[in-house]
């Protein structure tokens, strides 16, 4: 896979260059700022994106932004965004946009190779790949939407867990249910927030349905790590 990455951190840079080439990936371009990353973008038609949400000259949003410009100019583009800490805003922003794969990860995941690795080859193949932390913040906040009321507390969790991109396999397996109890849960879900089967991947439009209209927040949930497994099952 061809994989562009913009981190200011040299140290967190060259890291990612190398541990991303030793798993048989090629980094095309390695930038420390945004610089030229839209020339370096078309030049080196990556495959994928890893951007840092703070960048150089001012260290608040400029990681960011360049992402959702990307997403304007080359919206079929698999993008991961690494943050020191959860941006809620940032985080909301960039998830609530239209476009390809996306992937909101700590910088702290790094630091398991493995995970990270198969975290950066599901997003390039699709999937959508959202940090334990930020779905706890985001999803766990007060609801404005009346249709998140009508969700139980076991839907919710179920709801939480599809947004971190688990399988329904690895969801019944986590809530110590049967598959067919969690397609269940997931049928009530689409129901509950009016969507129906044309509506496209509705796993990935339930999560965006429920982050996009949060609130201010009564604290995060526990949440299970960050899993490694596509996302499966008859509800779609």
């Amino acid at each position: 896979m061809r994989i562009l990455i913009c981190e200011d951190s040299v140290l967190l840079r060259e890291g990612l260059v190398r541990l991303l080439e030793d798993s048989g990936h090629e980094v095309v371009a390695a930038l420390p700022d945004i610089e030229g990353l839209t020339d370096a973008v078309r030049t080196t038609d990556p495959e994928l994106c890893i951007l840092d949400v703070r960048l150089p000259p001012t260290f608040t949003d400029e990681g960011i932004r360049a992402a959702l410009g990307l997403r304007k100019t080359h919206p079929s583009l698999p993008l991961l965004v690494l943050s020191q800490y959860v941006e809620e805003r940032y985080a909301s922003d960039l998830i609530a946009a239209q476009g390809g794969p996306l992937g909101y990860l700590l910088k702290d995941r790094v630091a398991d190779v493995a995970e990270f690795v198969a975290s950066v080859e599901r997003i390039a193949e699709g999937a959508s790949v959202l940090d334990p932390e930020v779905v706890a913040q985001l999803l766990t906040r007060r609801n404005r939407d009346d249709r998140m009321l009508q969700l139980t507390e076991r839907e919710r969790t179920v709801l939480s867990l599809i947004a971190e991109g688990k399988s329904n396999q690895t969801i019944a397996g986590l809530l110590f249910l049967s598959e067919g109890s969690v397609e269940k849960y997931i049928t009530s879900i689409f129901q509950k927030l009016g969507l129906e089967p044309e509506a496209g991947n509705r796993r990935v439009l339930a999560a965006l349905a429920h982050i996009e209209n949060t609130g201010s927040g009564t604290g995060p949930l526990t949440n299970p790590p960050l899993g490694n497994h596509p996302q499966t099952g008859a509800a779609r």
